[in-house]
């Protein structure tokens, strides 16, 4: 089937992220699952475009999400323009195959209030644990970094001199985000106290776990959603709305579209423009209460 060396493939010549590389292998383990106990037949490199589309209708069935099963599908898409690329087969049977329809559904971030709330409610806490899940909430909304970039922090990757940090993207991908001053007094507040509770004095690793091991994405979720549960009453309390906070409020105060984009480590425009909506709507509520004629 190929799995083995289309897993290689990703993580070495794409420089996929483990994270997106396990994503892309337990969407193919789910359909060879499926063609196994369809067709039993093992090898999914042989299947065709009438076989994936029965597993298609079966996810439908389950009430998929027509976002999820095109996710998977995609992913099975990559794995076939492997083996074509690898001429393991002559033809891709998803090469025509379009994507279900899916609705954008907005995300609403966190307004400053609750971010200032968070923050003033991890302020008063002076031991490591505190003062780490405040460095892990500052970082978030002072540099709009993913999970997974936060969590594979390295201690040279904070520049106190140069007041920035560096910031390993996907497909390692640098980039370096400016630091605020209010973040680099907590990251030297915090490095003070990391002395006590580092495990290893060869760990590189900048956020560990009281345990003094490297925090893992699992944890840091927990940070977030905690903080955030008993200031929000929003559906989504995760590290992506941070995220999706920092460049909505950037682009609400003005912020270049361009700028906001490289800060955030995304490869096209268009996946920023999505945070673009909710600045639209502030400046829709900013038109109406200062346009002359609206007064009228």
């Amino acid at each position: 089937m190929f799995i083995k060396e289309f897993v290689d493939y990703l993580l070495l010549e794409k420089k996929y992220s483990t994270h997106t590389v396990s994503a892309y292998k337990a969407d193919l383990l789910s359909f060879v699952k499926f063609y196994e106990d369809e067709y039993d037949i093992k090898d999914i490199s042989k299947s065709n475009y009438t076989q994936i589309r029965s597993w298609i209708v079966s996810l439908v069935d389950k009430e998929v999400s027509n976002r999820t099963i095109n996710r998977k599908v995609s992913s099975l898409k990559t794995y076939f323009k492997f083996l074509l690329k690898s001429e393991q087969i002559d033809k891709n049977p998803l090469a025509k195959h379009k994507a279900l329809k899916a609705s954008n559904k907005l995300q609403i971030p966190f307004s400053d209030v609750e971010v200032d709330l968070v923050l003033e409610e991890l302020s008063s806490g002076v031991d490591f644990k505190s003062v780490r899940n405040r460095l892990i909430v500052e970082l978030f909304y002072a540099t709009g970094m993913r999970r997974i970039e936060l969590v594979n922090l390295k201690i040279k990757d904070v520049d106190v001199s140069s007041k920035q940090i560096k910031v390993l993207g996907k497909r390692n991908k640098e980039r370096y985000v400016p630091l605020i001053p209010s973040v680099i007094k907590t990251i030297e507040q915090y490095m003070e106290l990391r002395k006590d509770v580092v495990k290893e004095l060869g760990d590189s690793s900048l956020l560990l776990t009281e345990k003094g091991v490297k925090i893992y994405e699992t944890l840091v979720y927990r940070v977030i959603n905690g903080y955030f549960s008993n200031v929000s009453s929003k559906v989504k309390r995760s590290p992506h709305i941070l995220r999706h906070s920092f460049a909505t409020h950037l682009l609400n105060e003005g912020a270049n579209l361009n700028a906001v984009k490289e800060l955030l480590g995304h490869s096209s425009l268009a996946a920023t423009q999505v945070y673009t909506h909710q600045s639209i709507a502030q400046l829709a509520k900013v038109y109406k209460q200062s346009h002359p004629r609206n007064k009228k």
